[in-house]
């Protein structure tokens, strides 16, 4: 028997491909249209297993598309602009234009080895001036729409990649990319708007029935939507400052206010500008990053001023006001009153200033002789030592109350806020999208005219100097715009900027002279299916709505709103982790076990290895597998299908040698049934009806399946069609039908493993440039007998086999004669009935 050449099959299907791109449908717009797309990868010069799994998903998607006879787009495209290009081209004294490029080169033919169905000819790279030209003209778009505006403003400073990082991209105080400990710098930046969409963006999480719940819920929680209540604190200590405004989201709690604090950028902060110890104050407070989340982390400090404030509710009450570290002016009026008693940030400051602790919230459970104990109690509760407002239910009572209150004395008034901040988009580094604003000789701005896009970086650059490279660029930063001296911008465009509109360009990526086509968009968009990992839900997605609603805004030309209408959050690969004796990360390659319990290094095999837990691959754990070594040794298929079994594809999937191992032999088993379907020469003549139900019934199956992301119960009814058809052919007579229906599976079978599904085709003389996905006939899914459960109170009995034909009345009556049943049912009153057709019946009685 002919052992399957995986290599053979899939080199041949390859060059097949590219020259014919039997994979691509004819565009009619008659058809219905499916538009797959992946998050497109960072060129970092590899791909690895979180790529072949996310590229594989979309493929199996894609293929079974085109088979149901869908238009289906599914593109590919470089994330090519960013730090880690810089930082490589200056370690190897390569320009990253270069470094970026030879990646690509590599990657392409990397993915091209797993046979995916990508129509390159839509191949897009952020970093080709194809593609950034049109990015600067949509950046002048939305300037014109007042979407895009610069101003000075403290931001999170990453000290190794030296560069801007807006909140989003800052994870528990630390650069997303770097890992350093972000500070805080004043700097005069470019922002985005985002939050003028802050409503919309949030009502219509709602119309996204194809997202994930833990995605929306995790963009509902970062747009923050609050309602709380603005009050003017009256101030006493200072003939200029007769009162200061402030924001907060719970004023049924100013019975507990014990301080006010304003951020270091606080307008009031220009009458310490001379105070010496203020200035130190300010400058510690810049090791501080602008995110929630570092501030969190910090060690609260403050510096307390002479003024006093007075509380609204209890005219009597005066407390200090201080600067302080945690408190940022971009947030409601750069001011917050503290009730340490009910806030742990508020208690920290409290403990460290000696400050009055005032419980106003006891827990359900306690009386009024409640008091917090070593931390704040922030939970729900009662209202207590609060006067007029005590015993009020928090917070559905309470926080209304007050604000009535607040209102009716002319103190205060309800106001939403949004914890969505403005997406800063600067970023101090050679290797972005240049922004095409220049400056004339008195710094106005200048936008750069259409006609000079795109706007280029020099390629002649000195990676190593301090900051940014741009800035020494004095040839290339002069420009003449409409006869005036200018210089150009230096900064360059967040990396974010590009990925959030790409899903537009492939629509129409060949398209010169405008970054998309109206009527291909209108044809194309939205998305159907988009898939990337969930560590994205917040970044790239948000970003990615609020563009789509950015370019929508005044424009004639689309009102889309929604970039993707399905997402799909894909599982991390996962391997264990090994460590040497000095606590050094090895690579899986480097270890050998002959027990697979004890490990041992290749190159000294007498020291043993610690091996950790398994967890999701990483270049800095080292427990990475080289996707291009695995599909040279098993082929593509294997991998395909081992990458798809075992686990749903939302889950994580933990790597096995054994598992891609048993992947490959099971595609021999495949190969070898085809052989024997081949070699056959019997003729049959006997219509097999088990046969025409099996196929039929796989078919629905499949199609349900992949439908639904079942991947992973694809694979098992794989093996399950190789059981069944290998029993069947050890029968003398196989059917009529069977050539016919083993067709129809090589081609249900074909979006898994596509290579060889094509190769068996081909062999049976079917051309496979235009198959299509069977159709069922019912008929043939119809069962004639049905397993009915019996439940007396809800509780199973007993399960009948029941005919079809036996209506329900006859059905329920000869259930009560059972003598299992009867004997539960003697002398009982039966209630209710409830009957499930086909599958349940359950009597209630008393």
């Amino acid at each position: 028997m002919e052992r399957y050449n995986f290599k053979l099959v899939e080199d041949k299907w390859q060059r097949f491909w590219d020259k014919n791109k039997s994979f691509k449908s004819e565009i009619d717009k008659n058809k219905k249209k499916f538009y797959c797309l992946e998050m497109f990868p960072y060129p970092s010069g590899k791909i690895h297993m979180g790529h072949v799994r996310n590229y594989t998903i979309g493929d199996v998607l894609s293929r079974y598309k085109t088979l149901k006879g869908f238009n289906v787009l599914h593109p590919m495209g470089w994330d090519s602009f960013g730090m880690p290009a810089e930082n490589a081209a200056k370690q190897n004294n390569l320009n990253p234009k270069t470094w970026t490029e030879t990646n690509i080169k590599v990657m392409k033919s990397q993915l091209k080895m797993l046979g995916l169905s990508i129509d390159w000819d839509r191949e897009i790279s952020t970093c080709s001036p194809e593609y950034f030209k049109h990015q600067q003209k949509i950046f002048l778009d939305l300037y014109d729409k007042g979407l895009v505006y610069r101003k000075e403003s403290y931001v999170n400073w990453d000290p190794i990649d030296k560069t801007v990082l807006a909140n989003e991209q800052v994870i528990d105080g630390k650069g997303w990319r770097s890992g350093a400990i972000v500070e805080r710098k004043k700097l005069n930046q470019w922002f985005f708007k985002i939050s003028h969409f802050s409503e919309e963006l949030l009502n219509s999480l709602e119309t996204l029935k194809n997202w994930p719940d833990k995605v929306k819920t995790m963009q509902k929680n970062w747009i923050g939507k609050s309602y709380g209540c603005e009050i003017d604190f009256k101030i006493e200590g200072s003939e200029n400052i007769k009162s200061i405004k402030c924001y907060t989201t719970r004023p049924d709690t100013l019975f507990g206010f014990s301080f006010l604090a304003l951020s270091v950028d606080h307008p009031l902060s220009k009458y310490y500008e001379d105070n010496d110890d203020f200035q130190k104050f300010k400058k510690e407070c810049s090791k501080t990053g602008t995110t929630e989340e570092s501030i969190a982390q910090a060690t609260k400090i403050g510096f307390k001023t002479e003024l006093t404030a007075i509380n609204p509710f209890e005219k009597g009450s005066k407390v200090p006001v201080f600067f302080a570290n945690f408190v940022l002016m971009d947030y409601g009026f750069g001011a917050v009153f503290g009730c340490p008693a009910h806030d742990q940030r508020d208690f920290d400051f409290a403990k460290k200033y000696d400050l009055e602790i005032k419980t106003v919230v006891r827990p359900i459970d306690k009386d009024d002789t409640y008091k917090v104990g070593n931390e704040a109690y922030s939970g729900t509760g009662v209202i207590i030592n609060s006067k007029f407002l005590n015993n009020l239910n928090v917070p559905d009572e309470s926080i209304n109350e007050a604000i009535k209150i607040l209102e009716d004395k002319k103190l205060g008034k309800r106001k939403t806020n949004f914890r969505l901040k403005d997406w800063g988009i600067s970023r101090q580094r050679y290797w972005g999208c240049p922004i095409p604003i220049a400056y004339d000789e008195n710094n106005n701005v200048v936008k750069v005219p259409e006609d000079h896009l795109p706007v280029k970086l020099p390629e002649d650059i000195n990676l190593n100097t301090n900051g940014n490279p741009l800035d020494s660029q004095e040839k290339w930063k002069e420009v003449e715009i409409n006869g005036k001296k200018c210089k150009r911008e230096t900064d360059t465009l967040d990396t974010f900027v590009d990925s959030s509109w790409y899903y537009l360009r492939f629509c129409s990526a060949q398209n010169i002279k405008e970054p998309f086509n109206k009527n291909e968009l209108d044809y194309w968009m939205p998305v159907d299916q988009y898939i990337g990992g969930v560590e994205h839900a917040i970044l790239h997605l948000l970003y990615s709505r609020f563009f789509m609603r950015a370019i929508s805004l005044d424009n004639k030309d689309t009102t889309l709103e929604e970039p993707f209408e399905g997402l799909f959050t894909q599982g991390m690969v996962c391997h264990e982790t090994y460590k040497d004796k000095d606590n050094n990360w090895i690579y899986p390659d480097d270890v050998f076990s002959k027990d697979g319990k004890n490990y041992f290094l290749n190159n000294n095999p007498t020291e043993k290895v610690t091996v950790g837990p398994s967890e999701s691959m990483s270049k800095s754990k080292k427990n990475t597998i080289d996707p291009e070594k695995i599909i040279k040794m098993y082929g593509a298929d294997a991998v395909r299908l081992f990458i798809l079994s075992d686990s749903p594809p939302e889950k994580d999937i933990q790597w096995s040698d054994t598992g891609i191992s048993a992947s490959f032999k099971f595609l021999q088993k495949l190969w070898s049934l085809n052989e024997k379907v081949i070699n056959n020469k019997k003729k049959f003549s006997n219509f097999d009806n088990e046969l025409e139900k099996f196929t039929n019934q796989i078919i629905k199956k499949l199609s349900d399946d992949l439908n639904r992301f079942g991947f992973n119960v694809t694979i098992a009814s794989i093996h399950k069609i190789h059981s069944f058809l290998n029993q069947h052919t050890n029968k003398e007579d196989w059917g009529s039908n069977f050539h016919k229906n083993y067709i129809n599976i090589l081609k249900v079978i074909n979006p898994i493993i596509p290579h060889f599904s094509n190769e068996c085709l081909e062999k049976l003389k079917i051309s496979t440039e235009a198959i299509e996905w069977p159709e069922v006939d019912q008929k043939y899914l119809e069962q004639e007998i049905f397993n009915i459960v019996t439940q007396i109170n809800g509780k199973k009995r007993k399960v009948f086999s029941i005919s079809k034909s036996v209506d329900k009345k006859t059905l329920i009556e000869n259930i009560k004669k059972d003598e299992q049943i009867k004997k539960y049912l003697d002398n009982k009153q039966i209630i209710k009935t409830i009957y499930i057709e086909n599958k349940l019946i359950n009597f209630i009685i008393n």
